[in-house]
């Protein structure tokens, strides 16, 4: 009897699993994608896409190139939801997809609600996929002579910092190349607590230094109350001129996991328990931000997204041939490297701290050799 593998979604966990299957087939199994992206970013290095370091094709990975390299079933549709009962993913506008597994890898979404205005005025980081021709859109707008000059990003995790360091490197090489001052863009950062607060203070108060020596204001423990189409106004009262605002706080899962019968956290994520299964259907797993390990509860950051890979690939095979799945328990602490924008990163893991260019180097060999593994050049 044939065994259907269904994975719905093409994020950093389920590309691994496309090659470990591939690697270690079953006869009796089949495995098939179900995305609605046909190419996925890799998150390390998107950063270094936006300072123009990489080319945007240096980050992502062809997803029909590497369902064809697996021998996977590609289907291009996007997933709405399960039928648990009958065991089908259903599609939008396209026939429901049987599976005997499935396994859920879909990132998350825009939460822009909590912040009036912003649907209207800002630009959110999440989901990935579509970021990036938003960014480049900006980017163009920014060399024209009427353009936006004053940007702000909200959210003062790793995500925010990065991002707001390496659009400043981009657009100031970039209007410097059109002729503009670079005098006349200014940046700022809105966070409602400190910058990389689950960060150690040594870090934080490299990035502090970082956002001086660079002339960005930096406003913490604040929150922004609302967005306009010239400013931020923040709860303490304060406003911040902006022009353009990119929002990187917290996103939601997707709305459709609602629907499903699966368990969910709090915030709306899977419940998944060790062996990344739903904790109320063994047959449903999931990883990456849209999951919630409910007894190890992480971080939601791409490092583990890459880390569930493995564990998830194992487990499916073993729950295909019958055997019992092991669980998994990622670490506690990771290391980070946190870029500065240009080729300089910061370490970060636990008390440890550390930067330089060094450092930026070693992220690049890292980030280069894990997308090698799906590019065909490893």
């Amino acid at each position: 009897m044939s065994r259907d593998i269904v994975l719905i979604g093409g994020g950093h966990a389920h590309v691994h699993v496309l090659v470990a299957l591939a690697k270690r087939p079953r006869p009796d199994m089949r495995v098939t994608l179900v995305t609605r992206d046909l190419t996925t970013p890799y998150s390390g290095m998107l950063p270094g896409v936006i300072a123009g370091i990489y080319t945007a094709e240096q980050a992502h990975i062809d997803l029909v190139q590497l369902a064809a390299a697996t021998g996977t079933r590609l289907m291009h549709a996007e997933a709405i939801g399960l039928d648990r009962v009958g065991k089908r993913v259903l599609l939008a506008g396209a026939e429901p997809v049987g599976y005997d597994l499935t396994s859920i890898d879909v990132g998350i979404a825009p939460s822009l609600s909590p912040i009036k205005g912003a649907d209207e005025h800002a630009i959110a980081v999440k989901p990935i996929g579509s970021f990036l021709a938003k960014i480049e859109a900006l980017i163009a707008d920014c060399k024209r002579t009427d353009g936006p000059r004053r940007i702000v990003a909200v959210g003062g995790g790793a995500g925010g910092v990065e991002l707001l360091l390496s659009l400043r490197t981009r657009l100031l090489a970039e209007a410097r190349a059109a002729g503009i001052e670079a005098g006349a863009f200014s940046f700022a950062l809105v966070t409602g607590g400190e910058i990389l607060a689950t960060h150690n203070a040594r870090v934080r108060d490299a990035f502090r230094r970082v956002f001086k020596e660079r002339g960005i204001d930096l406003r913490e423990n604040v929150r922004a109350q609302a967005i306009t189409a010239r400013a931020v106004l923040l709860d303490s009262g304060d406003e911040v001129a902006a022009d353009a605002v990119l929002v990187s706080t917290d996103a939601a899962a997707p709305a459709w996991f609602r629907g499903t019968g699966l368990k969910l956290d709090d915030k709306g994520f899977l419940a998944v328990g060790p062996t990344l299964q739903s904790v109320n259907d063994p047959d449903v797993f999931a990883a990456g931000d849209c999951a919630a390990l409910i007894e190890t509860p992480r971080e939601k950051a791409g490092v583990y997204a890459v880390r569930a890979g493995p564990p998830l690939a194992d487990n499916m095979r073993r729950c295909a041939g019958g055997e019992a799945p092991q669980p998994w328990v990622p670490q506690a602490k990771h290391l980070a490297l946190i870029s500065t924008g240009e080729r300089y990163a910061v370490a970060s893991r636990g008390a440890f701290k550390a930067e330089g260019a060094w450092l930026w180097t070693l992220k690049d060999w890292i980030d280069r050799r894990w997308m090698g593994q799906y590019q065909g050049k490893a």
